[in-house]
């Protein structure tokens, strides 16, 4: 499977994430995500409103 990332400046984000959390450590360049892999859940969801990224970390200043 190819990996769907886009570097600029030295920062790689995956390309077709948005992420509008600006307080997450992973978020970059306005609305993209940082991370080398994303986490959603819980398994149990039924809808968009039940559901978390597991993969967010709050920035450290």
């Amino acid at each position: 499977m190819q990996e769907n990332k886009k570097c600029r400046n030295g920062v790689c984000h995956i390309e077709g994430i948005v992420c509008d959390v600006q307080n997450c450590q992973y978020h970059v360049d306005g609305c993209y995500c940082a991370a080398g892999k994303i986490s959603v859940g819980p398994s149990n969801a039924v809808s968009s409103a039940d559901t978390v990224c597991a993969t967010f970390k709050p920035k450290q200043d």
